[in-house]
């Protein structure tokens, strides 16, 4: 009886090895086929955006940076890395926006993988990296954040398009034209439409305080003053010194400032630091400055997160 009983359950334990291996199979062989399409590697989620725009349906897009993380500070897993390594094509903002992933990116593109840093191409302004009124190119860094001008994103658009049509083989040219083509005029019509809500605010309060550097292009394109930001520098792993602060609050103080733009993970905390020097009230308003959200989320792609932040800014600045 024992012997029964054990060979039923050896039949059992067989029965489902076997079963287990055939849907692995299957689904390795799914797998298999989608990997054989073109892909495109894409380093943060908001370029990650821009370029399923422009590819369509044409390349399978695998964006490295997760919605909600901070470019200047996510890191790859293994698996990661070995994806720019075999892609068609690698797309990149640059300029040391993703600075622990574009070593990652120099060594694929070392390997003959062809790469674009986008950041580098659309004539990129420089941030000043203190809070002493100088003009946003005036001295510094080329500055990353370019996507705050929807202008610039139009180039970047053109530029994705054609490395895509060079690069990665089995897409249709005039398929990837024709989408580039169709996102180009709805950030057209983003920008005319941020000029609208901008024209709102008066000029005496058309100024501009963050939590580090990063609306200089939007600064540029759309008439703004930058007058200063709690960490003068436009990467978040750098910190404020009591010298900054003071800076900042005098700066504040002179323009008749008492908005201040924050990152929306951090608002909360920027508030209680810029109360305590300000010895007063500060209103903090929360903005999406560097990466997508999830879904559903506030600013789940490029075109809602700046409809979002140009809403918030007319808002609070005396827009309506």
């Amino acid at each position: 009886m024992r012997v029964r009983v054990a060979a039923a359950r050896v039949r059992a334990l067989v029965l489902t090895l076997i079963s287990f291996l055939v849907v692995a199979g299957a689904a390795t062989g799914c797998a298999g086929g989608e990997d054989d399409r073109p892909r495109i590697v894409v380093t943060t989620n908001i370029l990650g955006d821009i370029t399923r725009e422009v590819v369509g349906d044409e390349a399978g897009v695998s964006v490295l940076m997760s919605p909600n993380a901070d470019p200047h500070s996510f890191g790859l897993s293994a698996v990661q890395a070995a994806e720019l390594e075999n892609a068609d094509l690698v797309v990149c903002n640059g300029l040391g926006l993703e600075e622990n992933v574009l070593r990652h990116v120099e060594a694929a593109r070392t390997s003959g993988v062809a790469t674009l840093a986008v950041g580098e191409a659309v004539d990129p302004l420089r941030f000043r990296t203190g809070n002493d009124g100088r003009p946003a190119d005036d001295v510094g860094e080329p500055d990353p954040h370019f996507w705050t001008d929807p202008d610039r994103v139009r180039k970047a658009v053109g530029l994705i398009a054609e490395q895509v049509v060079e690069h990665v083989d089995g897409v249709s040219e005039q398929a990837v034209r024709d989408n580039a083509a169709r996102y180009d005029g709805r950030l057209a019509d983003l920008t005319t439409w941020m000029e609208t809500s901008f024209a709102a605010i008066p000029e005496d309060r058309r100024a501009l305080v963050t939590n580090h550097h990063v609306f200089g292009y939007l600064a540029d394109r759309f008439g703004f003053r930058v007058i200063g930001a709690v960490v003068p520098s436009g990467t978040t792993l750098a910190s404020p010194s009591s010298s900054d602060l003071g800076s900042l609050v005098r700066a504040m103080e002179k323009a008749r400032v008492r908005t201040v733009f924050a990152d929306s993970s951090q608002p909360t905390r920027l508030a209680e630091v810029l109360r305590r020097e300000t010895g007063g009230d500060v209103d903090v308003v929360p903005l999406y400055s560097e990466s997508l959200t999830e879904k559903g989320e506030g600013a789940g792609t490029y075109l809602e997160m700046m409809r979002a932040n140009t809403t918030a800014m007319a808002a609070s600045l005396g827009g309506n």
